[in-house]
């Protein structure tokens, strides 16, 4: 039997974004999609970070008693997942991420903050403003934005995850990017594959990096591919 899958969402997203994936995957596996704290739904008390994020997904797995587990980390969910599989190896089995982002400089960071200003956001992208208000509601999605960038000026400052830390992997990691991802480069994400020790790089056809408008069931099967 498969041991069970975790499913790890992106900044701003939500375990329901899983919900077209899981009908597509293997009938009788467990697969699980925890909240990170503030999202969701989920409230929190907690500085949002890559370390935060992963205790909470580490406690998941502690409550659910479970052996090691596969992971997929989706943009920001495949750093969290990586940071795990350094800090807790016996959790990972294996791990896929997709559209993850690992060339982080005070540069990049600024640049990617600069998106999620809420005043901007609710008066050019009133959609994504209702819809960022609807996953996470009770809390206040405003909110979520501004601790989210906070998050990624601190990755731009000091990356958890740098060559020493990404050697140490152990696990098997296949580095996953769409061909249409305008967000994360070819040649990051091939750099960090080079530095794991069982890290393979894969181009997904025809995937954007918003996880809405990925196929549900190409992503499905290139999980399940060996």
């Amino acid at each position: 039997m498969n041991p069970p899958l975790l499913l790890l969402h992106g900044a701003l997203g939500s375990a329901a974004q899983f919900d077209a994936l899981r009908p597509h995957l293997p009938a009788g596996q467990k697969v699980w999609a925890p909240n990170f704290p503030g999202h969701g739904g989920l409230p929190t008390d907690t500085e949002f970070s890559i370390a935060a994020f992963a205790d909470s997904t580490l406690a998941f797995l502690q409550a659910q008693q479970s052996g090691p587990v596969d992971i997929f980390g989706y943009s920001m969910g495949g750093y969290v997942g990586l940071y795990l599989a350094w800090k807790h190896p016996e959790w990972v089995r294996q791990l896929w991420t997709l559209g993850t982002k690992f060339d982080w400089t005070p540069e990049t960071a600024a640049r990617e903050t600069s998106r999620l200003d809420p005043a901007k956001i609710a008066a050019k992208v009133p959609a994504f403003a209702q819809a960022l208000a609807e996953r996470h509601a009770p809390a206040d999605w405003q909110d979520l934005l501004r601790r989210t960038a906070g998050l990624l000026t601190n990755l731009g400052a000091a990356p958890p995850l740098g060559p020493a830390a990404f050697a140490a992997i152990a696990c098997p990691v296949r580095i996953g990017l769409g061909d249409a991802d305008q967000m994360v480069s070819r040649e990051e994400s091939e750099h960090t594959a080079g530095l794991l020790r069982q890290g393979v790089f894969e181009v997904l056809p025809a995937t954007p990096h918003p996880f809405e408008q990925v196929d549900a069931r190409g992503l499905a099967k290139w999980l399940q591919s060996a």
